[in-house]
C-alpha cells in the first residue's frame, strides 16, 4: 500500500476536524480567568510602586507544589511556538485553521489565569519566575515531528492527556482551593483537546493505519514534555514525580494505556510490515515503561522510609 503524503492527510482529514471541532464547541464551557483568582489577596511588589518584596513566607503552597505550577506556567508560556508549529503544519484555512486558532486562543487563557493567581498570591517569586519565562521562550519550542501530520497528532494526543493530569495533580497538592479550582477548570480544557486529538488519529488509523501505528511508536519512544527545555526541567521533574504529580507509574497507566487502548491499537488490521513492526515496538515500550515504572515506585518508596527514619 502506498503511504499516504502529508497533503493527502491533511485532506482527507478534513472532515473529521470539522466534525471534531463541531464537538468541541458544543462541549466547550465558556470561562473568564478573572472569577479564578481571588485579588482581594493581592498587594503592591517592591519596585516603581514602593510596595513589599517577594517572600517565602508571603505563601504556604509547599516548595514542589511551587515548582510545578512554575513549570506548568512556563511550559503554557511557549504558546507562540506551538502556534507557529501547528499553523505551519496543519495550514490556517478551513476546519484546521480554525481549530489552530480556537485551540490556541483557548491555551493562552490558561497562561493568564495561572499567572494572575501566582502573582495575586504571591506564591512564587515574581522576579525569579519572569526571568525564567525570557530564558524559556527566547529558547523556542520545535516540535520534534514538525512536518508529519500523524506523528504530531499522536504526540498531542498523549501530550494533551499528560498535561490533564499535572495540572489537577498540582492543584491537588497546593493545598489551596483556590488554585485546586482553577487547574480544574484548566484540565478540563486540556482533557477536550485530548479528545480532539485522539478522535482525529482514530480517523488515520482507518485511512493509513499503518502510518498511524508507526507514527504512535515514534512519538512514544522518545516522548517528552513540552516544557523539557525549561531551565533545571531534569530536576523539577523529579521532584514532581517524588510528589506523585507525575510520574512514570501514571505516564503509563493514566496516559498511554488509555489512549491506545482507545485506539484498540493491539486489534487494527490492515497493516504492512513497517505497521506489524511498529505495533511490536509499542508492546515492547509498554513493557519497559512498566519496568522502569515500578523501579521508580520502589526507589520512592525506599526514600520515604528512610526520611522517615530519619526525624
Amino acid at each position: 500500500m502506498t503511504a499516504l503524503s502529508q497533503t493527502a492527510l491533511l485532506l482527507e482529514l478534513e472532515s473529521v476536524v470539522e466534525k471534531n471541532l463541531d464537538r468541541h464547541l458544543s462541549m466547550a464551557k465558556e470561562w473568564f480567568p478573572h472569577e479564578y483568582v481571588p485579588w482581594s489577596e493581592g498587594r503592591t511588589f517592591d519596585g516603581p510602586l514602593g510596595g513589599e518584596p517577594w517572600a517565602e513566607t508571603d505563601s504556604t503552597v509547599p516548595d514542589v507544589a511551587r515548582t510545578a505550577l512554575i513549570v506548568n506556567l512556563l511550559t503554557e508560556d511557549n504558546l507562540p511556538s506551538y502556534h507557529h508549529e501547528i499553523a505551519t503544519l496543519f495550514g490556517r484555512d478551513g476546519a484546521w485553521g480554525t481549530w489552530v486558532h480556537r485551540w490556541t486562543a483557548e491555551e493562552g487563557r490558561h497562561g493568564t489565569a495561572i499567572r494572575d493567581y501566582l502573582t495575586v498570591t504571591r506564591a512564587v517569586d515574581p522576579v525569579a519566575l519572569e526571568r525564567a519565562r525570557m530564558v524559556h521562550m527566547s529558547t523556542g519550542y520545535v516540535n520534534v515531528h514538525n512536518d508529519e501530520v500523524l506523528h504530531s497528532l499522536a504526540y498531542v494526543s498523549f501530550q494533551e492527556l499528560a498535561t490533564r493530569i499535572s495540572h489537577r495533580n498540582t492543584g491537588k497538592v497546593t493545598g489551596d482551593p483556590a488554585c485546586d479550582a482553577l487547574l480544574t477548570r484548566v484540565a478540563a480544557d486540556e482533557n477536550l483537546h485530548m479528545v480532539f486529538y485522539r478522535n482525529l488519529l482514530a480517523a488515520a488509523f482507518e485511512l493509513a493505519p499503518s502510518q498511524a501505528m508507526r507514527a504512535v511508536a515514534d512519538v512514544l519512544a522518545d516522548f517528552q514534555m513540552p516544557g523539557v527545555g525549561i531551565d533545571g526541567f531534569a530536576r523539577k521533574s523529579v521532584a514532581i514525580a517524588l510528589a506523585g504529580i507525575y510520574d512514570l507509574r501514571q505516564h503509563r497507566d493514566e496516559v498511554v494505556v488509555p489512549v491506545l487502548r482507545q485506539w484498540d491499537v493491539f486489534n487494527v488490521t490492515g497493516l504492512d510490515a513497517d505497521g506489524d513492526a511498529a505495533r511490536d515496538q509499542i508492546a515492547a515500550h509498554l513493557d519497559t515503561l512498566e519496568q522502569q515504572a515500578a523501579r521508580f515506585e520502589e526507589k520512592r518508596a525506599a526514600r520515604a522510609a528512610r526520611l522517615a527514619a530519619a526525624r
